[in-house]
């Protein structure tokens, strides 16, 4: 067992990451490359023995709410979202599968020819058999985001905490891509996030996550390394709890 393995304490963790990490420096859709990153990211976390569910957003290929905002009704508008991190979830599923690590697709649509439904035992015994789950199409519903997806499945699954993979390596007082000034927090509550409007997750899945004292952890996933060294405790991140 490596060092890093000994000193982590997470036994099972949620792994939220947006559809636009995916697409690398394209404006659209799926960047190979980025997505073989990513996953190379996960196998060097599992590598320590850790459980590993995945949610990824679909906003690289298309987000409900942008095209509600164009017109579409809102409930076709989200499903469509839903189908897109299906597609998600399959890249990222060929990309681990191609580097040995078994990743099993749990879809809250049913679409048996290429993934699982989602039940709950089925999926609760893929983690302890070392397979990577990917909760795709959100929560089933409209109206609700893939974080809120996220942080329900991590609920169910028992996980320990959300690690929530973003373009920068925590959560700051406001945007420090365009401020330099943007003060960046090593803690905060739950309750501060919400009345603070931080942009960490909507607001639905944080409440959840504090009703269920579920810790998230927010770091960079542009730091090469950054999941398996959070895991580790080392590193840069904010972590939110209640």
């Amino acid at each position: 067992m490596s060092s890093d393995a000994a000193q982590t304490k997470f036994k099972r963790v949620m792994l939220k990451i947006s559809g636009e990490a995916l697409m690398g420096d394209q404006g659209f859709g799926l960047h190979p490359p980025t997505v073989q990153r990513i996953a190379n990211e996960v196998k060097s976390v599992h590598e320590l023995g850790v459980e590993i569910c995945m949610v990824i957003g679909g906003g690289n290929i298309f987000r409900g709410l942008q095209g509600s905002a164009q017109g579409m009704e809102r409930t076709t508008a989200d499903y469509m979202g839903m189908l897109a991190t299906v597609m998600n979830a399959l890249a990222m599923q060929s990309a681990l599968e191609g580097l040995g690590v078994f990743t099993r697709v749990i879809s809250a649509i049913p679409m048996d020819q290429i993934c699982e439904p989602y039940i709950r035992r089925r999926a609760v015994r893929h983690l302890e058999k070392k397979r990577v789950c990917i909760f795709a199409a959100g929560t089933g519903n409209p109206y609700f985001t893939t974080d809120t997806a996220a942080t329900l499945r991590a609920s169910e699954m028992a996980c320990e905490a959300i690690f929530k993979g973003t373009k920068v390596d925590g959560v700051y007082d406001k945007d420090p891509v365009t401020n330099a000034d943007a003060v960046r927090f090593e803690t905060i509550s739950f309750d501060d996030v919400l009345a603070k409007h931080l942009k960490v997750m909507d607001a639905s899945a944080i409440a959840l996550a504090r009703d269920n004292n579920l810790p998230i952890i927010v770091f960079s996933l542009d730091e090469p390394g950054g999941f398996r060294g959070i895991l580790a405790g080392k590193g840069t991140y904010t972590k939110v709890v209640s």
